[in-house]
């Protein structure tokens, strides 16, 4: 189940806000410019299901989100414990940074967690299946996917580098606790 906590910058141990109610995620993190969508599959898709299959089944809305927001490549991730070198692409995610472009991504399995720096709070949003989040450009961020990583995302880009962080290297990431699918 998606959820979102608030906390104060300098109180990581008391969040102002926990909220699973979908209705209430999408309206607070509008108010900060974030998106945030759930979207269902036109089709089921299975474990290990190839790149091609996975973007058949959202195409309506990989389409409406490329039309609206200019996007010119959107591409499949899949992130396992098995993963070769998890451990150092968390660890790239986990400092906070910005982007030069939208950070969107759409959870087709698995979970992670976007934590936001938005005047002097921290929006910790816990992404799972059929979650789109729509980080705007500039706004300071970082991302979790657990030590023990399962997700599975499109992402959408607008330059062909692709992600590219900016590091802002105000240490805050380190303040608050990491990412534990399913402890809540």
């Amino acid at each position: 189940m998606s959820r979102l906590r608030i906390f104060a910058n300098d109180a990581p141990e008391q969040p102002l806000l926990d909220t699973s109610d979908t209705d209430e995620i999408i309206a607070t993190l509008c108010d900060i410019g974030v998106t945030f969508e759930r979207w269902q599959a036109s089709r089921s898709i299975e474990p290990g299901a190839a790149q091609a299959e996975v973007l058949a089944a959202y195409r309506h809305e990989i389409d409406r989100l490329i039309q609206e927001r200019g996007f010119n490549s959107v591409d499949v991730v899949s992130i396992a414990p098995d993963t070769l070198n998890h451990e150092e692409m968390r660890k790239k995610f986990l400092e906070e940074h910005y982007h030069k472009e939208d950070e969107v991504r759409f959870f087709v399995a698995g979970s992670g967690q976007f934590n936001l720096h938005v005047d002097g709070k921290v929006y910790e949003v816990e992404c799972v299946k059929d979650d789109l989040i729509g980080v705007p450009d500039r706004a300071l961020h970082w991302f979790d996917m657990g030590a023990e990583p399962y997700f599975v995302s499109i992402r959408f880009f607008t330059e062909p580098d692709g992600w590219v962080g900016y590091f802002s290297d105000s240490g805050i990431a380190s303040k608050f606790p990491r990412y534990e699918p399913g402890k809540r």
